[in-house]
Formats: C-alpha cells, sequence, structure tokens
C-alpha cells in the first residue's frame, strides 16, 4: 500500500513538474544566464520541493513558493561560482514575447526569421543587468503579477515596478541600436545581386 501511495505522489509530482517546469526554467535561467546550469538548478531546486511539499501551507500561491525556492538555488549556485569574484546581488505591460514567437503552421523562411528575432530577444534579455533580469522575466515572460514577482524574489513591489520598467527601457535601447545598425544592410545589393544584374545586362547587350 505504501508502495502504491508513493508511486501515485510521483506522479502527482512528474504532473506538478510539467506545468510548472517553464515558469521555473526561466527562473533559474534569468539568474544564471546558462542553460546547462539552469537546468542543473532546477533538478536540484525540484528534488527540494518534493521533498517540502509537505510543509506548503498555502500562504502563497504555489507558483510563487515554487519560484522563490528555485531562485534562491539558483543564487546559491550562483555564489558559489563567483565567491572569488564581486556579485551583484538580485536585490536592488507586455506580453510575453519568446513563446509567441512559436507557431505550428509557417514557413520555414518565417521560422527561421522568428528564430532569429528570439536568439536576439535573448541575447538582449541575457544583457540585462542581474538586477532587472530575474524581474524581467517573471513580470514580462511569465506575467506574473507584480505581488507575486516580490513576494518570489523577496523584494518590495515598489522595486519590483521600479526594475520592470527600466529592464524594458533598456531592451527598447538595445533593440532600437540593432534597428539602426540594421538600417544601411537592409535590401543589400552589393555582391552577386550586383554581379547577377551586371551579368544579365551585359549578356543581352551583347546579342544586340
Amino acid at each position: 500500500m505504501q508502495k502504491a501511495t508513493a508511486l501515485q505522489d510521483v506522479r502527482e509530482f512528474e504532473a506538478l513538474m510539467r506545468r510548472y517546469n517553464r515558469t521555473l526554467f526561466r527562473t533559474a535561467r534569468a539568474i544564471l544566464r546558462d542553460d546547462a546550469e539552469a537546468e542543473d538548478a532546477l533538478q536540484d531546486a525540484y528534488v527540494r520541493i518534493y521533498g517540502a511539499l509537505g510543509s506548503f501551507r498555502g500562504e502563497s500561491k504555489l507558483s510563487t513558493w515554487l519560484v522563490r525556492i528555485v531562485a534562491n538555488e539558483a543564487l546559491m549556485r550562483l555564489r558559489k561560482h563567483n565567491r572569488r569574484s564581486n556579485i551583484v546581488p538580485l536585490y536592488e505591460d507586455q506580453e510575453p514575447v519568446v513563446d509567441k514567437l512559436e507557431t505550428s503552421e509557417e514557413g520555414p523562411e518565417r521560422a527561421a526569421a522568428r528564430a532569429q528575432v528570439r536568439r536576439l530577444l535573448e541575447s538582449r534579455i541575457d544583457a540585462l543587468p542581474d538586477a532587472f533580469r530575474a524581474v524581467f522575466v517573471l513580470r514580462g515572460l511569465e506575467e506574473l503579477s507584480v505581488e507575486e514577482t516580490a513576494a518570489a524574489l523577496e523584494i518590495p513591489e515598489a522595486t519590483v515596478r521600479t526594475r520592470y520598467f527600466r529592464a524594458r527601457a533598456l531592451l527598447r535601447e538595445a533593440l532600437s541600436r540593432e534597428i539602426d545598425l540594421a538600417h544601411e544592410d537592409a535590401f543589400g545589393f552589393a555582391g552577386e545581386r550586383c554581379d547577377r544584374i551586371v551579368r544579365t545586362v551585359l549578356s543581352r547587350l551583347a546579342k544586340g
């Protein structure tokens, strides 16, 4: 009987992981800025969560409680890896962007363009200061409320608002610079296109 109960608990926990995996991975990823490190941190956090579920009293939302555990795990890992260097502490409305880039009914060219935009966005989010990155991911991508984000990261609600506003401003500035740099290359003409037109015209002129 105990074995059957344990198996049921594991299945329920699997359902919980699948439900919150994206949010919790993004939380760890926002702090660590490394996919592999974020996965390891999330796995370690899940082990802790599994053992602590019985102590969850519902004083906050389950998602907030989970995010807080994962954030703490990621921060501990970050401090461990950067013990010999200075650590910028974590302390200090837009719809989700990344997942809306994905669709199953688009052609390969559109899919490639969306992937390129997603990589650009992800790189600019990674470049945000540590104090702003986790707030932006939870508020901007996962759409947690100000209250939920503040509770998860254990910072004041006013700090969440300030950092989210600043993070969005920094992203706009960074993306605007990318667009400005791309203006010069828009509708590129040099190289093969230029050579092809010249060859075609010369060929036609030669034929009289």
